[in-house]
């Protein structure tokens, strides 16, 4: 069986406000990942600059922890093999429009800035996003009854 590996994703406040928490669980759900940590919060503005300073010199960074401060997100980490770049391809490109039907972006969102999730983009920003988020012994490890069903 292939290696397992983690990913940080989060609802950002607008797919919050538009009620699409369950359907973006769902979709990882029904994919086979396995939900290992979540909870719903108002994040800081520290913690926000923290995840997103990678951005930090982009023109867009000061609006991007101010919208994400100002509403609750869900932050949530996510298991499976190859887990990171499958999620970042079920999610779709950050500008809607030039994501593929089927994605979450795609369908459900029009603008950048309102793009309803966020997820890791490698496996060590995965790292560093979850350690940010979570304590490592607020991820539940356990084996679900499906897991025969979804892996050889």
């Amino acid at each position: 069986m292939a290696k397992m590996e983690h990913t940080f994703i989060a609802i950002k406040p607008d797919g919050i406000q538009r009620g699409l928490v369950g359907d973006t669980i769902k979709h990882f759900e029904q994919k086979g990942f396995r939900l290992v940590a979540m909870k719903f919060l108002r994040a800081s503005e520290e913690l926000l600059k923290q995840h997103y300073i990678d951005l930090k010199d982009r023109l867009f960074y000061p609006g991007l922890v101010k919208y994400m401060n100002s509403g609750p997100v869900v932050a949530m980490v996510w298991e499976g093999p190859t887990v990171v770049k499958t999620v970042r391809t079920m999610l779709g490109e950050s500008n809607p429009a030039d994501s593929q039907p089927g994605t979450t972006r795609r369908d459900f969102c029009i603008q950048v800035g309102r793009n309803i999730i966020h997820g890791s983009d490698s496996v060590k920003s995965a790292g560093r996003e979850i350690g940010l988020w979570f304590e490592s012994e607020e991820l539940v490890d356990y084996k679900s009854c499906a897991f025969d069903w979804i892996y050889e």
